[in-house]
């Protein structure tokens, strides 16, 4: 099997011939074109017929009501006392709310958490997850906040209770594997439904994780899931997918997969990069304190942008959005 990953260009310096990367600010000349087994070639788009790059040039349909012409920001709200990063700041449901309300003036959506999936993280018990992410939900919606939020969760219970209460996506890290009644929930409530690529569960989920090629591995993964959710009922552009940065990945996994993400547009949907605080930005920055590693994750996020991630993941919202800000008028050379 081939695989075809478009090299993204600059907007300012793009030539007339270069294509648009599904549809949004990203623009490609050249592909590079990968094979299991074999040396990687670089070679023009223009040797590939249209209905070769339809895939890849195609706009992206609108995902929970959100344009994805343009990067939009998901800021995360883990209602939760042993989440890695933020364990504790919004576990009340008075400090979820304030979290929630600060990050809705930035955010394109809010992701609510009730169960930490930290490497070594215990399951939560579906009750408790429900009572920690609900009631938080319909809070918000009662507050006026009214910016797409989505469920993270692998459960369908936990969903139906948070869709119940006010959200309309689920962002599910298992890609709907762990709970086999979660399919049947998403294509009943045409919910839109994030599917994210992890192996094992977070309890063993870095106990030597091996891949014979983590990127065409991860790549086959998700498409996978998704005929599967398709097949379930659930309708093509209510899907969006997400490699699953630190979810199941050694620290060179994680940066080959990042150095090619612009691949994942192959799968025709969009695409999201969770990788805010995560241990290998730590490690890399030698930043032991996950809630001090917003300088890295701010480069993260701008180098996934760079290669067209429609949907970045976040905990420093505010900071990301301007940092977003400075790259878009750097990149375009206007503040406009």
């Amino acid at each position: 099997m081939i695989y075809i990953r478009p090299i993204p260009v600059p907007d300012i310096a793009k030539p007339k011939t270069a294509l648009p990367l599904a549809g949004g600010w990203c623009h490609f000349t050249h592909v590079e074109v990968l094979e299991r087994g074999q040396p990687a070639k670089v070679m023009p788009a223009s040797d590939f017929s249209a209905a070769d790059l339809a895939t890849l040039t195609a706009p992206r349909p609108d995902f929970a009501g959100l344009a994805m012409n343009q990067p939009r920001i998901m800021g995360i709200v883990n209602v939760t006392p042993d989440s890695f990063s933020d364990g504790g700041l919004f576990y009340r449901p008075e400090a979820a709310l304030m979290g929630a309300r600060q990050m809705a003036a930035t955010a394109d959506i809010l992701d609510i958490g009730g169960e930490s999936t930290r490497p070594g993280a215990a399951e939560v018990a579906i009750a408790d997850e429900i009572s920690r992410t609900a009631p938080v939900i319909a809070a918000m919606r009662a507050a006026g906040i009214a910016r797409p939020i989505s469920i993270d969760t692998r459960k369908a219970d936990v969903a139906q209770a948070a869709l119940g209460a006010g959200a309309g996506i689920v962002n599910d890290v298992t890609a709907l594997t762990f709970d086999p009644t979660m399919a049947g929930l998403v294509a009943k409530t045409s919910a839109p439904v994030i599917l994210m690529h992890s192996i094992a569960n977070p309890q063993t989920m870095q106990n030597d994780p091996r891949y014979d090629d983590v990127l065409l591995d991860v790549y086959d993964a998700l498409a996978t899931r998704m005929a599967e959710a398709q097949a379930a009922g659930i309708a093509r552009p209510n899907i969006a997918i997400d490699p699953g940065i630190g979810f199941g990945k050694t620290l060179a996994h994680n940066l080959t997969l990042l150095a090619r993400l612009s691949l994942f547009h192959g799968l025709g949907v969009p695409v999201l990069l969770g990788a805010s605080r995560k241990r290998f930005i730590g490690t890399l920055s030698g930043e032991e304190d996950a809630a001090r590693r917003m300088p890295g994750s701010l480069a993260v996020a701008l180098a996934g942008v760079a290669q067209g991630m429609q949907m970045i993941r976040v905990h420093d919202v505010a900071e990301t959005r301007a940092a977003l800000s400075l790259w878009q008028a750097a990149t375009k050379g206007t503040s406009e």
